[in-house]
């Protein structure tokens, strides 16, 4: 599938192609804390399919593993926008399903890192809601 997205304030772009069977939602506490949130939706797509416009900002994480993952993120918004391998032969780059323009079309196929999900969750159905906001 191809895809397009930018950042919030639209200084970084790209284009990619991608296949949807590879979103996912991540519950790991470096994603909570990045994200600002629950969890994380992304979606891998190999490097050489992925075009970029601008140049995104990056910040080396150290996991709890001791693999180094770049955060790409745009240096003026702030908008989360990819992840990869700290190396320069690393092949994928991970899109954040947030900056991605068809999101919408794209539901998470799978999740990782379960054991770190918050227990609330499954409870959102739950809750009043408000469609105008």
């Amino acid at each position: 599938m191809d895809i397009d997205g930018q950042c919030h304030c639209g200084r970084i772009s790209y284009v990619a192609a991608i296949d949807p069977q590879r979103v996912g939602i991540c519950h790991c506490t470096d994603c909570q804390t990045f994200s600002s949130s629950a969890f994380r939706v992304s979606v891998r797509a190999n490097r050489a399919d992925v075009r970029v416009t601008g140049t995104p900002k990056t910040y080396a994480k150290t996991a709890d593993s001791g693999v180094v993952r770049l955060q790409h993120f745009c240096p003026d918004c702030g908008t989360s926008l990819f992840t990869s391998g700290a190396e320069p032969e690393a092949s994928d780059l991970v899109i954040r399903w947030g900056s991605i323009r068809q999101r919408a079309q794209l539901p998470p196929a799978r999740q990782i890192w379960c054991q770190s999900a918050l227990p609330w969750l499954g409870q959102l159905e739950q809750l009043p809601g408000n469609p105008a906001g």
